[in-house]
């Protein structure tokens, strides 16, 4: 049988940071140290070549231009107009 026990971690951040945190686990509806939680899962090492798995949405964009005509120049410029 295995026991998972849960232990105290005491941080010391500045008072705006801790308002963020608080702020924005509020809008993701979980708690300041379940993200604290989640973050240090999402460092975990499991695998032996340190292999990096992406987000689902960014492995099905990944290779999506590969054959495509279009530039640095050509991206950047359509950056400018949709956003200045």
């Amino acid at each position: 049988m295995l026991y998972v026990m849960d232990a105290k971690l005491t941080l010391r951040l500045e008072d705006t940071l801790i308002r963020r945190a608080k702020k924005e686990a509020c809008r993701r509806g979980k708690s300041v140290s379940q993200m604290v939680s989640d973050f240090f899962n999402s460092l975990r090492d499991d695998t032996p070549d340190k292999t990096f798995s992406h987000p689902p949405i960014t492995t099905s964009l990944v290779g999506l231009l590969k054959n495509s005509r279009i530039s640095e120049d050509h991206y950047k410029k359509h950056l400018r107009e949709k956003y200045l």
